[in-house]
């Protein structure tokens, strides 16, 4: 039997973690029933801190979350992962393969992992990751990580989801340049060079610090991305990790960022869903003929583009209001 949305809600609140599934299966499916989710989620939800990890594959992200869930749990801190994978999210590949070691901590009730499909949406993010991760705040995550799947020219989308953005690099694969290529000196607020074991690792670390001078000077209260050398597999340079998070939060704080950042991320989702509202009503008239119609004046030279348009938002208003 299906459970209400309050009651779904009732039990994520108190970490059943079959609900919160439950919900972002809401979110996923884009489900009738989500709006209803998301106004009861809503009073719950801006208590959670949300890390962003991004990085070339082979870097390491998926050790590297599973060392930062360790440390937030040994803080007592309750973690939400969200594993944006390009594939399916409905196969369970992700957590089953590349994400293998995330799993030691599957039975932790202070825990929820959750795979996502980008389902081709650009940017290294699924189109309901910002809806899923407010599911993991409201439910009581005190730290809710992204996770991912690369970053590259057209992939750093996390920034704007993200309080506090990890970008990993690792020596030996070409990071430096593609650091500079993919803008991710904007987007990174702590920057990892992981593997640091390897040989490389002291370039990579001075090709970051190379390419942040060149980028000109700072404000005096400006924030300054630490670079950081950690070994996820073996365990080594979390605490440094940590500190730089709760650092770099404490600053979000003080200088006034973490709600200008909130408030960018809430207008950008608000436009996201009246857009695709937009575009649904515009398919639905596009069934009928007045799209139709209008296509034909602007090709018979009747009207512009742009008249046509003022034309159809004026039918869309029209219905809206009748």
């Amino acid at each position: 039997m299906a459970l209400a949305v309050a009651d779904l809600v009732a039990r994520a609140r108190e970490g059943d973690p079959r609900s919160v599934g439950r919900l972002i299966s809401l979110v996923e499916g884009a489900s009738p029933q989500l709006r209803e989710a998301m106004a009861a989620l809503a009073p719950y939800a801006g208590g959670a801190t949300t890390v962003g990890l991004t990085g070339s594959p082979g870097v390491g992200k998926s050790t590297t979350t599973s060392m930062l869930i360790a440390a937030f749990r040994a803080q007592g801190r309750r973690v939400g992962v969200l594993a944006i994978d390009p594939s399916s999210p409905f196969s369970g590949g992700a957590l089953l393969g590349d994400r293998i070691r995330m799993q030691e901590h599957a039975t932790d009730p202070g825990v929820y992992i959750r795979s996502m499909g980008t389902r081709g949406h650009l940017g290294g993010l699924s189109w309901a990751t910002p809806q899923a991760a407010r599911v993991l705040d409201a439910a009581g995550c005190d730290v809710v990580i992204i996770e991912t799947v690369g970053v590259g020219q057209a992939e750093v989308d996390i920034a704007a989801l993200a309080d506090t953005t990890v970008v990993l690099l690792a020596p030996g694969m070409g990071d430096g340049i593609q650091a500079a290529k993919a803008g991710i000196l904007e987007i990174a607020d702590v920057f990892a060079v992981n593997k640091a074991d390897r040989d490389g690792a002291d370039l990579t670390v001075r090709d970051l610090r190379n390419m942040l001078a060149l980028a000109g000077p700072r404000p005096p209260d400006a924030w300054i991305p630490p670079i950081l050398t950690t070994v996820a597999s073996a365990n080594q340079g979390t605490d440094e990790l940590v500190a730089a998070l709760d650092a770099h939060r404490a600053w979000l704080v003080e200088s006034g960022t973490l709600t200008r950042r909130r408030l960018a991320r809430a207008s950008a989702e608000i436009e996201t869903i009246a857009v695709t509202a937009l575009r649904e009503q515009i398919a639905d008239l596009r069934d009928g003929t007045m799209l139709a119609d209008l296509s034909a004046a602007v090709l018979a030279g009747e009207t512009d583009p742009y008249a046509a348009a003022d034309r159809l938002i004026a039918a869309i208003g029209a219905e809206d209001l009748g």
